[in-house]
């Protein structure tokens, strides 16, 4: 061979790779299954959640009453009607002050409580798991079951007014009007906190162990390390704690429907969604009952919106 019959580069074979012209089975560079996957919750949250909420809009602002299926009859628009009669409806407003009282006895209790007793099950205890369960159970049980215990405690004549003797109230827990919604209140904060326990479980289990072993060789304890590793370390834990404490507080009915007979003593601890049933059920107003739904959820998301800007605002 010849220096001539050598191949040159140029002869050489292309082994460039081709240009990428887009994966295969992607749409606008997007995976479809990824969309089909989300689409039965999309429905869901159109169907049980958007839809509902647009036609509660509708009904608030017309004159809305229940007619036979099929009944074709006049339900006249009556713009803001509906809200001037329940802002003037002194036990619509009081149960939006129970409901105030609730969360601020609530929202605090929950959080500083499950972040408490999430650290202590995030060690290496004795029981630890027998813990971890015995803090779920009241969450997962049904609340007719729990509510038959808590009434049996709380009675006039039930167990803790027995131990307390001449110290316990008078009236009762359940039927006096200072004592009713914030007994309620303690009353939900111990059944939903083991949800809100394996929350923080969660975020204290992915905090390095580093950021202690720092803080105690800079010479700080258990405390300085639980408020400066611990509570910074899991507040989007916390952000999250108190935004679904908050919503779930808002929507408050089973809990005094059962305890304390409907709202009482004399409305005591009456919710927004209790009236909102008693007004748009039992009373046959739906369009009353759909404003004060429209007015609550105004006001939660408000509050949740000021309690991100507080709660999470280094997130």
């Amino acid at each position: 061979m010849t220096v001539t019959d050598r191949p040159t580069i140029r002869d050489a074979p292309d082994h460039r790779v081709p240009a990428r012209r887009g994966r295969p089975g992607r749409v606008n560079g997007r995976q479809p299954i990824g969309a089909l996957l989300v689409t039965p919750y999309l429905v869901f949250l159109l169907v049980v959640f958007a839809y509902p909420l647009c036609y509660a809009v509708y009904i608030s602002f017309h004159d809305y009453f229940f007619a036979a299926p099929g009944a074709v009859v006049d339900r006249p628009f009556v713009g803001l009607q509906n809200y001037r009669t329940v802002l003037a409806d002194p036990a619509v407003r009081r149960s939006f002050v129970n409901v105030g009282i609730f969360l601020v006895i609530n929202v605090p209790l929950t959080a500083v409580l499950s972040l408490t007793l999430a650290g202590a099950l995030n060690k290496a205890v004795r029981w630890r798991t027998f813990f971890r369960v015995s803090y779920y159970v009241p969450y997962v049980t049904a609340s007719v079951a729990v509510v038959g215990v808590w009434l049996f405690l709380f009675n006039s004549d039930g167990l803790v007014n027995s131990i307390l003797g001449p110290l316990a109230p008078d009236p009762s827990w359940l039927v006096s009007s200072a004592l009713a919604m914030p007994t309620v209140a303690v009353y939900v904060t111990w059944k939903q906190l083991g949800f809100f326990i394996l929350l923080y479980l969660a975020a204290l289990q992915n905090l390095s162990k580093d950021l202690y072993e720092a803080a105690a060789m800079d010479g700080a304890g258990r405390f300085a390390s639980f408020w400066n590793v611990t509570v910074p370390g899991v507040r989007p834990a916390t952000t999250l704690v108190v935004l679904l404490a908050t919503v779930t507080g808002a929507n408050l009915f089973t809990e005094p429907y059962l305890l304390t007979g409907g709202g009482g003593p004399d409305g005591a601890s009456a919710s927004p969604v209790l009236i909102m049933y008693q007004r748009g059920i039992e009373q046959g107003s739906p369009d009353i009952g759909a404003a004060i739904g429209i007015l609550l959820v105004i006001g939660v998301l408000l509050l949740a919106l000021v309690e991100r800007r507080l709660v999470g605002r280094d997130d």
